[in-house]
């Protein structure tokens, strides 16, 4: 599922606030700088994840070539997508 920078920044905006409320947490720096770090680190995730994703695809499509109708594109792609994550340290 893919969130707009609208959803994002409400997501973000919503976990400080349960923190806030569950006193986990207290803030050194203003608030609103805190949510903006957190939304640009939501965003660069998506961003590691999409490329991760495209280079999965490409991954496949190289396969496909040299091996026509032998596996399951959707089966295939999380394997390799886990795989590749794993070994880049992205977490999914």
């Amino acid at each position: 599922m893919r969130l707009s920078p609208m959803q994002m920044q409400k997501l973000v905006e919503k976990v400080i606030e349960n923190l806030k409320a569950q006193k986990v947490i207290t803030f050194k720096e203003d608030e609103r700088k805190v949510v903006e770090r957190a939304v640009l680190a939501v965003k660069q995730d998506y961003q590691r994840e999409a490329e991760l994703e495209q280079e999965v695809n490409k991954m496949l499509e190289r396969l496909e070539r040299t091996n026509p109708g032998e596996f399951e594109r959707h089966k295939m792609f999380q394997l390799m997508k886990q795989k590749l994550a794993k070994e880049r340290k992205v977490v999914l």
